[in-house]
């Protein structure tokens, strides 16, 4: 044995010494060496000395990044390199389905339209989504770990954070850092934490109250005919009339009637035109026909009363329902009767706009109406004068038909109006609703009607 793996024992033994093994069995490889040698354990000491060379590979590996792959060697310490890599590649690839499903969980959080603001026991601001941060008036990143009643200053807001930390309905909330009104939900959870949900409930408030509203208008406007053929009722059957005051309270009994009536029609078109399919856009009818039936009923209401002048471009045609537009245009022209002195001037045109919409305009010179009433002229029952409304048969609906039927047709209602000047009433159909047909349609006919 004086050659060991290719090496004169004396090279061994030089290596040995200088390597330190004679330190890992604890004896000075001095002393070691011969004994070794004598014993045949030569073959223990170089398998002790790649031992431990495979435990140092191990641990530098462990104390560096882990990015490479762990030192790929035989026995006892390859195995447990292996495993040791092993467990760490299956931590990682955990880690990131983690933060991947958090980072999920966050972006469904953030695309929710109700806001969520987590507190901690001290109600400073921990995470909140783009609502919450919207329906505060918060800063998601500059105010987080802020006190949040430092901000947000509402009295009922922070009575509801200071109230007795259990399960709480869901409150009304107003005059906070923005406008409207917020349903909050307080709930507990963890440590002393707390959770609030908002939503913005702005719109169904809103039109709560138009429903309020509309239902209390209706009573109130089916009950004054009501209360007035009672009236006239009860005097036909207590008192004895003559023939000319009976037949006096017959006609106003008639006409208490024919208002109800109107109402009651005008209620049904508004149901239908909010609770039907819109029209078609594909089925097109001629505008000429019925522009004329509306001037007749035009003429026939005024009864001479008014000049009637109608500008209008002939071959057009509009896609949707024809039974609408008649309706809206109808109430347009109603309105400008009933709203224009004796005399007075009232007038219907068509042009193209350079946007290519077409703009059906009814205007009239009379009483006007002052700016501050135009923004809610369309609302159900909304009347600038009711005393006038009512003397001249109106129902308070009409516009609101207006608005239905434009809206339903992809149109707007516009309004231009200023006392003392008159008013003008614009109905405007986009391209995919108005065309022109194929003859020439730059012809305009001008009818002027006086009587």
């Amino acid at each position: 044995m004086r050659y060991l793996l290719g090496r004169p024992l004396g090279a061994v033994a030089t290596w040995a010494a200088g390597s330190g093994l004679g330190a890992l069995v604890g004896a000075p490889m001095g002393e070691l060496w011969p004994g070794v040698l004598a014993g045949g354990g030569l073959g223990v000491l170089l398998h002790a000395s790649a031992d431990a060379l495979h435990g140092q590979r191990l641990m530098r590996w462990l104390r560096g990044g882990q990015d490479a792959a762990a030192p790929r060697d035989t026995g006892f310490w390859g195995e447990l390199g292996y495993r040791i890599e092993r467990a760490l590649r299956l931590r990682e690839r955990q880690l990131v389905r983690e933060r991947s499903q958090h980072a999920q969980f966050l972006n469904a959080i953030e695309a929710s339209p109700n806001g969520v603001l987590l507190l901690d026991a001290g109600d400073a601001i921990l995470w909140c989504n783009a609502a919450a941060a919207d329906h505060f008036g918060l800063d998601p990143e500059r105010d987080r770990l802020q006190r949040v009643t430092n901000l947000v200053r509402a009295p009922d807001f922070v009575a509801l954070l200071q109230a007795a930390p259990t399960p709480m309905q869901p409150q009304l909330l107003s005059g906070l850092r923005r406008a409207g009104t917020l349903l909050v939900l307080l709930r507990p959870y963890g440590a002393g934490l707390k959770l609030v949900l908002s939503q913005d409930v702005t719109e169904r408030e809103r039109h709560e109250a138009m429903r309020r509203d509309f239902v209390a208008n209706v009573s109130h406007e089916i009950r004054t005919p009501l209360m007035a053929l009672s009236g006239f009722v009860e005097t036909m059957q207590t008192l004895p009339l003559a023939e000319a005051e009976r037949h006096r309270v017959l006609a106003l009994m008639a006409q208490q009637t024919a208002r109800m009536r109107t109402l009651v029609d005008d209620l049904l078109t508004l149901a239908r035109l909010e609770g039907s399919p819109r029209p078609a856009p594909d089925r097109w009818f001629a505008l000429d026909p019925l522009l004329q039936q509306v001037r007749a009923r035009t003429q026939a209401l005024s009864s001479g009363a008014h000049e009637l002048r109608f500008a209008v471009l002939e071959g057009i045609e509009v896609a949707g329902s024809e039974g609408e537009i008649d309706s809206a245009l109808t109430n347009l022209l109603s309105n400008a009767v009933r709203y224009t002195p004796v005399g007075g001037r009232i007038g219907l045109a068509l042009r193209w706009r350079e946007d290519g919409w077409l703009e059906i305009a009814v205007s009239d010179n009379g009483i006007g109406i002052a700016r501050e009433h135009l923004s809610r002229l369309a609302e159900r029952f909304y009347r600038v004068d009711g005393s006038r409304s009512r003397e001249t048969g109106g129902t308070g609906l009409g516009l609101s038909i207006v608005k239905h039927v434009a809206q339903r047709h992809s149109g707007e209602l516009l309004i231009d109006s200023a006392p003392g000047q008159g008013s003008t009433f614009s109905l405007l159909l986009p391209p995919v609703r108005a065309r022109r047909q194929a003859q020439p349609l730059d012809q305009r006919v001008d009818v002027a009607v006086r009587r």
